[in-house]
């Protein structure tokens, strides 16, 4: 979808007792990027979005994610190859958030895509467990599963990340069991064809 799950997203699951409450970091909610939730907690509210929606929701797949995080672009932002001011919220990204908190979704302008938050703000969980390069990797852009599954990739760097923790090529793992105030997640709903 074209935000981060956002508080106010996840509290309307909270709120059926289908996903746990989150802390916020103090840094407020609503519009704000939902923090200190694990890959599981994640899966739930894709069940839970899922099934109230009737829609075919989940996470993306790492391929996914990064060919939407760069929108046809070569370079290391979709912006271009130097970090600037203000096109996101990373330790000198120059924004007003920059290493202290997590920006309102929408903040920043959209890569041509049409997504926002693509780079810096929260790290997302991707589907796919991780590898060490992409030997192996499906060629079609789908989940690559297998390897260890104790841990999980995640993208797009935070607002306490530097800028090359941003760029688009970037990966990172951590365990499945993470919470944190720099880690969110961003779903996708599979099309049907008709």
């Amino acid at each position: 979808l074209r935000y981060d799950v956002t508080f106010a997203d996840w509290d309307a699951c909270v709120a059926v007792g289908e996903c746990p409450a989150a802390p916020n970091g103090g840094w407020g909610e609503g519009a704000r990027p939902v923090i200190n939730v694990s890959l599981g907690d994640a899966q739930k509210y894709v069940a839970w979005l899922s099934q109230i929606t009737g829609e075919p929701y989940r996470l993306l797949s790492e391929a996914e994610w990064e060919y939407a995080a760069r929108a046809d672009r070569p370079t290391a932002y979709f912006w271009g190859d130097d970090v600037g001011v203000a096109n996101s919220d990373c330790i000198g990204c120059g924004s007003p958030w920059d290493g202290k908190e997590t920006s309102p979704v929408g903040s920043f302008k959209p890569n041509p895509f049409g997504l926002y938050d693509m780079a810096g703000d929260v790290w997302q969980f991707v589907q796919d467990c991780p590898h060490d390069n992409y030997d192996g990797a499906p060629s079609d852009g789908s989940v690559w599963a297998g390897g260890d599954c104790s841990r999980h990739s995640v993208r797009g760097g935070s607002s306490n990340s530097p800028p090359q923790d941003i760029r688009s090529a970037r990966r990172y793992k951590i365990s499945t069991d993470t919470r944190d105030t720099g880690l969110g997640f961003r779903i996708a709903r599979t099309l049907l064809a008709p």
